[in-house]
């Protein structure tokens, strides 16, 4: 049963790095959004900082599984 923990905390890791590529997809388009329209500012970060705050929960619901996984879900 240990081996599968590891091969799931992988995966967990591997989700987790790919929530980092979506965080950077989601600021370097408000870097560019903003930089082409900056009457936009207002509008665009709320909607930034609501997307960022999803895709890091996201990100940290994948760290709690893979540490349940490796503890043994005790």
């Amino acid at each position: 049963m240990e081996p599968l923990a590891y091969i799931g905390a992988a995966l967990c890791a591997l989700a987790m790095t790919v929530s980092a590529w979506g965080v950077t997809q989601l600021w370097t388009t408000i870097i560019t959004t903003v930089g082409r329209n900056p009457q936009v500012k207002k509008d665009v970060d709320i909607y930034g900082w609501a997307g960022f705050a999803a895709i890091e929960a996201i990100a940290l619901y994948e760290l709690v599984v893979a540490l349940v996984m490796l503890t043994g879900g005790e």
